[in-house]
């Protein structure tokens, strides 16, 4: 095997829960294979330079090795080699949303139907 589609290797290196995700990123411009837009069947190769945009920030990797198939998480990471600054620039981003929730607690219940409309008519609601 020389080449897989891009949504499978995505989904078989647990970027995404589901190829269908993996493919709906593709769609809309959230990844990048050596600086172009991905369309989902576009074939990866290794050596290939990708940049991954999702929930848990931005990857900027190189595909080491293929896979067709989704196996364990510690096989998953084996397949490709995360830059040095994309690594930095994720753990920075994940520290200042870490630090950001520690001086906005979340509230310690579910709002009552009298907060709900409170909540409503306070951003200009009805």
């Amino acid at each position: 095997m020389d080449s897989v589609r891009i949504d499978k290797w995505l989904w078989a290196a647990r970027f995404f829960k589901t190829r269908a995700l993996a493919a709906r990123a593709c769609g809309l411009g959230r990844i990048h294979a050596s600086g172009v837009e991905a369309k989902p069947a576009r074939e990866v190769r290794i050596g290939d330079k990708l940049t991954i945009k999702n929930d848990s920030g931005e990857f900027q990797i190189e595909v080491l090795q293929l896979s067709a198939m989704r196996g364990p998480a510690s096989v998953a990471q084996t397949l490709y080699r995360e830059s040095e600054l994309s690594r930095e620039t994720r753990m920075k981003a994940a520290g200042e949303a870490r630090a950001l929730r520690q001086f906005a607690p979340t509230p310690a219940h579910r709002p009552s139907k009298r907060d709900r409309r409170r909540i409503i008519q306070f951003r200009g609601g009805a």
